[in-house]
């Protein structure tokens, strides 16, 4: 069966969405606010942690060599992405939960 996802089309989508640096997303995971948001499954880490390790791996990876499966992660980023920032909350939201929580998921909505 054909792969029905248009992976250019994903590579495009995945680069708005995601507005950090690999470095930066790095630097940002390090953080106590980092790994204090998010769904952890069984105590651990956090989903939205996972995928910003994975989220690295991918911008540090040439296009020709990504696989499936780093696609099909690239489509669940942008559509958390997008999700999320519709619940963006009024007033300040450069030190809630909701911002730090986009962060992991290599998008900061306070980035100009």
């Amino acid at each position: 069966m054909a792969d029905e996802h248009d992976d250019d089309a994903t590579w495009k989508d995945f680069h708005d969405a995601v507005n950090m640096g690999p470095s930066e997303i790095e630097k940002w995971l390090d953080t106590d606010e980092s790994k204090e948001v998010g769904q952890k499954k069984g105590g651990g880490e956090s989903t939205g942690h996972a995928s910003g390790r994975r989220i690295v791996a991918i911008l540090r990876t040439k296009k020709a060599d990504l696989t499936n499966s780093d696609f099909t992660h690239m489509r669940k980023v942008v559509g958390y992405v997008a999700r999320h920032s519709k619940q963006r909350p009024s007033g300040d939201t450069s030190d809630i939960p909701w911002r730090y929580s986009l962060m992991n998921w290599g998008n900061d909505p306070d980035k100009k």
